[in-house]
């Protein structure tokens, strides 16, 4: 439900960006839309996804790309902020979690942004993947698909993996 919401909030955001768009044509920049890159990114990818693939070949689970946004990964990550205020190692924790954190919940508005403000054509000009609506899209969400994914896995790797310890939580008052 939050990732709907930050969703909506970033085509809210990009639409209030469209409608104030300007009325003079930009001109597309040759080399601007960064192709090759994406194509690089593109394959880096799908060779990530093979070798990950190859190496969960019994047991494939779609949680891995998914998980913070699940109510699991949300009673982890509250998990994690109760612990921080207890333990030092995990405030630590908490600090080192808080970067890919703010990363995935801005590329989930940013995904959002690229629907409606897409819509403008000087958006796409010279964006990468432009000067079409489709190209940009796609190398847009590819990027936004690569660096949520690696946010996912950080803050899998970070966020506590016990969320019902009663030991633990009779120890601090928020448990």
């Amino acid at each position: 439900m939050s990732a709907g919401l930050l969703f909506t909030g970033g085509v809210s955001i990009g639409w209030l960006q469209y409608l104030h768009r300007s009325a003079t044509p930009l001109r597309h920049v040759p080399g601007s839309n960064a192709w090759w890159q994406h194509a690089v990114v593109a394959a880096v990818t799908v060779a990530i996804a093979g070798i990950v693939w190859l190496a969960r070949r019994k047991r494939i689970e779609a949680q891995v790309l998914l998980a913070p946004l699940g109510r699991s990964a949300a009673r982890r990550l509250s998990l994690l902020l109760r612990q921080a205020l207890w333990r030092p190692g995990s405030f630590g924790r908490a600090l080192l979690a808080t970067p890919p954190l703010l990363l995935f919940v801005f590329g989930i508005v940013r995904a959002g942004y690229q629907v409606t403000n897409g819509l403008d054509p000087n958006g796409t000009v010279n964006a990468w993947g432009g000067p079409t609506y489709i190209g940009a899209m796609a190398c847009h969400y590819l990027d936004i698909f690569v660096v949520l994914a690696a946010c996912a896995w950080l803050l899998d790797r970070l966020m506590p993996k016990r969320l019902t310890d009663r030991c633990q939580s009779a120890r601090h008052p928020f448990g």
